[in-house]
């Protein structure tokens, strides 16, 4: 039997689980267009405390659970922008992202906007392809001195 994904705002309580899944995350899903040093610099941003507070306070930051269980991560910032978007390992390919996504998008539309955007690594773009999104830019990146290749998406709403 399939167990129900509820999705709820997050909260200043669930920073210890959702920097345990971001950091847990990224070695599973990117190992395959990243360095081990890219990896070990992105995943680093779980330590900043204060920035994961802050996104919970400002931003539109959703959080899945199965039971008490939490699955994935979703914020937008500036309305329409995905800043994250992580599903726990375990679970990718069941649903959870897509929707995270749905709700997101559902969000950006109720406040006003017409197009949903991201900046996305190569890992996610069959993700967001098969959502409609396009791809409108290739860029580099530079995080805590280390270059990333990204993709701006967008999507019209």
């Amino acid at each position: 039997m399939k167990k129900t994904v509820e999705i709820r705002p997050a909260t200043q309580e669930d920073i210890p689980e959702i920097t345990a899944l971001f950091r847990a995350t990224i070695p599973h899903v990117t190992s395959k267009h990243f360095s081990e040093k890219q990896m070990n610099v992105w995943a680093s941003g779980a330590d900043d405390i204060e920035a994961w507070e802050k996104r919970i306070q400002k931003l539109y930051f959703i959080v899945a659970q199965i039971d008490t269980n939490m699955v994935g991560f979703g914020y937008l910032k500036n309305g329409n922008f995905i800043e994250g978007l992580y599903v726990q390992k375990d679970y990718k390919r069941q649903g959870i992202g897509s929707k995270l996504l749905r709700i997101m998008e559902s969000q950006a539309m109720m406040n006003d906007y017409d197009v949903l955007k991201s900046d996305i690594n190569k890992t996610a773009i069959p993700f967001f392809d098969n959502r409609y999104f396009e791809v409108i830019k290739k860029h580099k990146k530079n995080y805590k001195g280390v270059i990333f290749e990204n993709y701006l998406v967008e999507k019209n709403l």
